[in-house]
């Protein structure tokens, strides 16, 4: 394949991975079959916006998560973390609330590497 065939076909590469549609999820998903409308679940809680944002980052094999919750009912968060290697536990950290306008910080770690990291949300009281 000639240079400059090789330039072209990363480009359009390149080009369908960025401007495939992408839905990023700040909020928290849905139980299956809930679809959020009032109507369906007969309260208005579950039509209600729900779900802190978070922002994981990962640095070497420390993990730390900002989660701000913008809405007026608690969200409790926790930061999952899976290591990379077999012997390297992961880990489930222990649920903490996040309140209405609060921002709070998930720490965690792996031994050596992390393969990934998330956020879970459960609707609190």
């Amino acid at each position: 394949m000639r240079p400059l065939h090789r330039l072209a076909t990363a480009t359009v590469a390149l080009a369908w991975v960025l401007f495939l549609p992408y839905e990023a999820v700040s909020y928290a998903r849905l139980p299956a079959g809930d679809t959020g409308d009032a109507g369906d679940a007969g309260d208005a809680a579950s039509a209600e916006p729900f779900g802190a944002e978070c922002r994981v980052r990962v640095d070497d094999s420390d993990v730390t998560a900002h989660c701000h919750n913008p809405y007026p009912q608690v969200d409790h968060v926790r930061l999952h973390i899976e290591c990379a290697d077999w012997w390297d536990l992961d880990s489930d950290g222990p649920a903490v609330p996040a309140g209405p306008a609060q921002t709070v910080r998930l720490d965690g770690r792996c031994w050596n590497e992390v393969r990934s990291a998330w956020v879970s949300h459960a609707r609190g009281s």
